[in-house]
């Protein structure tokens, strides 16, 4: 039917070849890192973008096997820049080790920052996996043009994930990095006040508008139909919304009782992840004006707001 919002469903079949350099189109080669695991799938996806001279888009975890890999990838190629998506450390921890092997300059969106001020008593769930010592020589601002190695990228800010979350464009191509923002295996984690459930909606309607198609990302393997998947992403979102506001009409309270409704045979490795998520939808949702949340020592009580 035209005009349907395509059925949300995730590819978990991609071959990492970790390790070993995989062109992905002309001018663009992925190396997985050895980092598999519950939040990076089969591991973390650094990029190489440009032909005699390149730049490494997400360098991973500080990894030797992955540096000497990248580095075998790399060959006797100058490196422009060491570019980052975000400053997760699973993209960014590699960052020091490559640049004093390359001498490359760090470019990225500014400083690891919080999507905004944590409340009192708020613990920040990936607080530790977050790098918030690495200065970028550049920071990058949203529709930036760049030139690799003839290879023309475009910055494009995609906050959400995290609050200095970048994809990069390959100008007048499909291609589209979208680093954490759109991935192909899951959902991606937005965890507050690192990231913003308001922010990672507005920004998948954002590039859901751009004229690219084909989206590789930092975990998993390439989306051929990439704003059809954004969107299904987005529906994804909208109806957990509506599922948390029908919860907290139901009687919900707790951020636990969320997760019994909603996630009832949700293995429980994976319950710190969807509680990470449902605060996120609860903190859009009272910002909204849709449901009520007070905020105390043991965490957020939620409460239905009258019509």
């Amino acid at each position: 039917m035209a005009g349907q919002t395509p059925a949300l469903s995730f590819n978990t079949t991609f071959d990492a070849q970790t390790g070993r350099p995989v062109t992905v189109t002309d001018g663009l080669v992925r190396v997985t890192a050895p980092n598999a695991g519950p939040y990076t799938f089969k591991g973390t996806n650094s990029f190489i973008v440009g032909h005699d001279r390149v730049a490494v888009i997400d360098p991973g975890p500080d990894d030797g096997t992955h540096l000497a890999a990248l580095l075998d990838a790399i060959g006797r190629r100058e490196v422009e820049a060491i570019i980052l998506t975000h400053t997760h450390l699973d993209h960014s921890a590699l960052v020091p080790r490559l640049r004093a092997a390359t001498a490359a300059p760090v470019w990225s969106g500014g400083r690891h920052r919080l999507s905004r001020q944590r409340r009192l008593f708020e613990f920040n769930a990936v607080g530790r996996d977050s790098d918030w010592t690495l200065v970028p020589d550049r920071v990058l601002r949203d529709g930036e043009p760049l030139q690799i190695g003839g290879v023309k990228l475009e910055a494009i800010t995609t906050p959400g994930h995290c609050a200095n979350h970048l994809a990069f464009g390959l100008v007048d191509t499909p291609w589209l990095l979208t680093g954490d923002h759109v991935m192909g295996w899951n959902s991606t984690l937005v965890s507050v006040p690192d990231g913003s459930m308001a922010d990672y909606l507005s920004s998948l309607e954002k590039v859901i508008g751009l004229a690219y198609g084909r989206y590789p990302p930092a975990h998993g393997g390439v989306i051929d139909d990439g704003p059809d998947y954004a969107r299904a992403l987005l529906a994804h979102r909208q109806e957990r919304n509506r599922q948390v506001v029908a919860a907290v009409d139901a009687g919900a309270r707790r951020i636990g009782q969320l997760l019994a409704s909603i996630y009832p045979t949700l293995p429980l490795p994976l319950h710190a992840a969807a509680r990470m998520t449902l605060k996120a939808h609860v903190e859009y949702l009272a910002d909204h004006g849709l449901i009520g949340v007070t905020h105390g020592p043991f965490g957020i009580t939620m409460f239905p707001l009258s019509a």
